[in-house]
């Protein structure tokens, strides 16, 4: 090959690069999207497994034995976990392992994803290395795909988290109205919920351990999540509304309760060979 040929294969090469990175910018945004598609094999499959428990935790097979209410994962990170705003899995898998001030300990994916079952779903952990376990954290780690690592030695909360509005005191005279007109067609005039959106207090609703059952937690996730498609509150509007929300009763949160017994708090995730 001659000297020409050489320059031109290099230059060819580095076009097809180019072009390539650019294809990949092109479909990403400031939350974090990427071009992914779903890998070969058993992979692809279990990762499709996460998403089908993502949208369903609380009916699935694997997972509604350990779900105590009417929740399900995308209740919160909606459209399973797509979202670019509100509890978005985009670019979260890539905050991992991370330091948790509530645990007062480095964690990691699993470990967040199963403690939500205990807080948000008021129920029992899963083992760690469970086939659910394993299942939602692929697919979180999925939506991650081409995103640097940039482990977070704050908070366990990715790239993307949900911002903090700016302290504001809600109150709950005020809420009350702005619910019944904004919220209660899908959430009941009762908080219990409907066909058309989740219970947001009572029984079947997260417990007062979960991260929204503290009213500036729950603002900020409804100023970007609320009204479903069409997120119009004003920041004092969303402090109102989050107020009157958890003002209401709701499960009481007992760690102890939500543990799985001690010889079930994890599982050997392979087959043995001898």
């Amino acid at each position: 090959m001659s000297a020409r040929d050489l320059v031109s294969v290099a230059l060819a090469s580095l076009f097809i690069a180019c072009v390539s990175a650019q294809a990949i910018a092109d479909d990403s945004n400031d939350s974090g999207r990427t071009s992914r598609s779903l890998p070969p094999g058993e992979l692809s499959r279990v990762i499709e497994l996460g998403r089908e428990i993502v949208e369903n935790t609380k009916d699935h097979p694997l997972s509604k034995a350990y779900v105590g209410n009417s929740l399900n994962c995308t209740s919160c990170h909606l459209d399973s976990g797509t979202h670019p705003e509100a509890a978005t899995f985009l670019g979260v898998a890539a905050a991992y392992p991370a330091w948790s001030p509530r645990e007062e300990r480095v964690i990691t994916l699993q470990d967040r994803a199963l403690n939500c079952f205990m807080r948000s779903e008021n129920g029992i952990r899963p083992p760690v290395g469970s086939e659910v376990a394993i299942a939602i954290t692929a697919y979180i780690t999925w939506l991650s795909t081409a995103q640097p690592i940039r482990m977070n030695p704050d908070k366990p909360l990715g790239p993307h988290h949900v911002p903090p509005l700016e302290e504001s005191i809600g109150d709950i005279n005020r809420g009350k109205p702005i619910y019944e007109d904004n919220c209660a067609s899908c959430h009941g005039d009762n908080g219990l919920g409907s066909d058309d959106g989740p219970p947001v207090w009572g029984e079947e609703s997260y417990n007062d351990g979960a991260g929204l059952s503290r009213v500036p937690k729950l603002a900020s996730w409804l100023k970007v999540a609320m009204p479903l498609d069409d997120a119009l509150l004003t920041p004092q509007e969303a402090h109102d509304i989050a107020a009157y929300i958890n003002s209401h009763d709701r499960p009481k949160f007992n760690l102890h309760a939500h543990l799985p017994p001690k010889n079930q708090t994890g599982v050997f995730n392979g087959k043995t060979k001898q």
